[in-house]
């Protein structure tokens, strides 16, 4: 069995979940985190459990401090060291062009999308790098292809916390190259999942997907073998990369 730790932050719906049961079936320990919807994380990790491998929940607000600290110390101390890392968990606020948007609303997204987004990197580089002791590892941002799009007259703040994740994934992927650790980014385009509905239109999908040359929205799934690919050993010689997912948009 594979005794690879991976951490997956959001990871009770959507790519998260996914991506977590993607993991599991390949023989990864499982941890996952969540902000809310207990019920539905405990549920994930029945379905974890029946893969074989050790399973667990942690409920952590990716957008403090304290709540990271803590997340990565019960990982620790329930599974080990992680060796991988998938910084899935973001928010989206209801659609809003720029001229309505208040500073509360832009700080919460870029509170967890990006200060969080660092944070959780800061505590797996302590960790995975060779020289604290680790034994390397593996990162993959989530970001978006709205980081390309700007994704004007709806979620530009989102768009922009996204671009900022794709700047973090180039330099961080340098400043750590030699310590064992590769980092990577995978942009998912327009995804069937729930989060649309956190934007205030949840079958927001089926009014783009004409424009998408594959001319459908993407399945969670698909995301999740791009991130399962930058996490395993097929890609050792890929750092500093991204993986577009997006149906050619």
């Amino acid at each position: 069995m594979n005794k690879k730790v991976a951490l997956i932050t959001g990871g009770n719906r959507g790519i998260g979940a996914a991506t977590a049961k993607l993991l599991a079936h390949r023989g990864y320990q499982i941890a996952i985190s969540y902000r809310q919807r207990k019920q539905q994380a405990e549920e994930l990790i029945v379905e974890l459990r029946s893969f074989g491998v050790l399973a667990i929940a942690v409920r952590a607000d990716i957008s403090s401090e304290k709540d990271i600290v803590q997340l990565f110390n019960t990982v620790d101390e329930q599974l080990g060291p992680i060796s991988c890392l998938v910084n899935n968990a973001a928010i989206i606020k209801p659609q809003m062009r720029v001229e309505t948007m208040d500073a509360e609303r832009i700080n919460e997204i870029l509170r967890t999308n990006i200060t969080g987004t660092l944070l959780c990197c800061r505590e797996a580089i302590k960790r995975m790098s060779i020289k604290n002791g680790g034994t390397g590892g593996t990162i993959v941002n989530i970001s978006s292809a709205a980081s390309r799009s700007g994704s004007p007259n709806e979620y530009i703040d989102y768009a922009a916390s996204k671009g900022a994740v794709d700047t973090l994934t180039i330099g961080l992927s340098q400043e750590v190259a030699d310590e064992g650790i590769r980092v990577n980014g995978v942009r998912p385009g327009f995804i069937y999942t729930e989060m649309h509905a956190d934007g205030g239109e949840a079958d927001r999908i089926e009014r783009v997907k004409s424009a998408i040359p594959l001319k459908r929205g993407g399945r969670a799934e698909e995301v999740a073998k791009a991130v399962a690919w930058l996490l395993g050993d097929e890609s050792t010689f890929t750092t500093g990369s991204f993986i577009d997912v997006a149906g050619g948009k």
